[in-house]
């Protein structure tokens, strides 16, 4: 189980949302890239970066600068989400040496252009799945949409998508454990790779995560619970692969 520490962007700093609500903002650090930087010392595999001004937007943002820089002097992986909703910004942000770009409202309504994407890049596309009650979210977590997580992710199948994120939004930034079941069983009506996103608190909930013992569900973002000291980015690591 990969652990991947979230680095959410607001007007240039690294906060966290509460459930995606952009009027609930906490700062906790002023310089993302020394965030960054940190946690590759502490041995991250992958950094999940989104550029939140882009997502409640729809475009790019001075985010993309602080993006840049990461990408450019932190030796570890990205992968990035936030206002992606045309072919040209995801293929601009690979441009950048993004390693994975994070498309979300664009699988619901544009699945022809994710389409094209796909075939262009192949696994360096992801798609984000942001649910609240089951229900798909797009526009940064702003619009419902009329379709189900599980109906989005088996038709993404068809696109030749490999791997979704899968956020329960009303989990997300609230340290209260994250959903297992839905998760896991998006992986089996898939057969797509997932990594969970929201919610996880502690180091019993990654623990549980293992234990659900489903080889797709193979890594887990964390954000909040790392920014509060809940515990260590290493001991986090430590859990998932013991």
């Amino acid at each position: 189980m990969m652990i991947i520490p979230a680095i959410d962007l607001k007007d240039g700093h690294c906060v966290r949302l509460v459930q995606g609500r952009k009027t609930e903002v906490k700062t906790y650090d002023d310089e993302p890239l020394l965030v960054a930087r940190a946690f590759a010392s502490a041995g991250a595999q992958m950094l999940h970066v989104v550029d939140l001004d882009g997502a409640f937007s729809g475009g790019e943002s001075p985010n993309r600068e602080v993006l840049q820089r990461i990408v450019e002097q932190v030796n570890v992986p990205v992968e990035f989400g936030g206002g992606l909703r045309t072919i040209a910004a995801a293929e601009k942000a690979i441009a950048l040496g993004v390693e994975r770009v994070v498309m979300g409202t664009m699988a619901v309504d544009s699945p022809d252009d994710l389409k094209t994407l796909v075939d262009r890049h192949g696994a360096r596309i992801c798609i984000g799945i942001d649910a609240r009650d089951g229900m798909v979210m797009t526009r940064g977590w702003e619009a419902a949409s009329s379709l189900s997580a599980i109906s989005l992710a088996q038709s993404l199948v068809r696109l030749g998508v490999e791997r979704i994120i899968y956020t329960d939004i009303a989990r997300d930034g609230m340290l209260s454990g994250p959903n297992i079941k839905q998760t896991v069983d998006l992986a089996k009506a898939t057969g797509l790779k997932v990594t969970a996103s929201g919610g996880i608190s502690c180091l019993e909930d990654i623990r549980r995560l293992t234990e659900a013992n489903e080889p797709l569900v193979d890594s887990v973002i964390i954000g909040k619970a790392l920014y509060e000291s809940r515990f260590t980015l290493a001991d986090a690591i430590a859990t998932a692969t013991s």
